[in-house]
């Protein structure tokens, strides 16, 4: 049932998060709340709190996915890896006060 649900549900969830990513409250617990509701559904966990069940099952929050997803695009954007340039998003501070990190 975990390979189904990490394989039709959760890509629907998270399609385009980095684009769309939801800002109000109400919408992140409206995704989140499916998730919730999958993991009730595995009878072992039911009697478990929900992070309890995302522990036993293996799982991340959404919002964590989220996250990490928008950490993964800034990398790749930094690195050139990616089809949008770090330079059209960001400027780069030129003074000294960067702490000698060159970025």
């Amino acid at each position: 049932m975990l390979s189904l649900y990490n394989s039709l549900v959760r890509p629907h969830l998270e399609y385009c998060t980095v684009a769309w990513n939801p800002y109000y409250v109400k919408d992140k617990e409206l995704l989140e709340r499916l998730q919730k509701r999958f993991s009730r559904m595995i009878p072992e966990s039911k009697a478990l709190s929900y992070p309890e069940r995302l522990n036993r099952l293996n799982l991340w929050t959404l919002e964590e996915r989220r996250v990490r997803a928008d950490l993964i695009e800034v990398y790749k954007m930094v690195r050139s890896l990616s089809t949008l340039l770090f330079e059209d998003l960001f400027e780069l501070d030129n003074s000294r006060r960067t702490r000698g990190h060159s970025l």
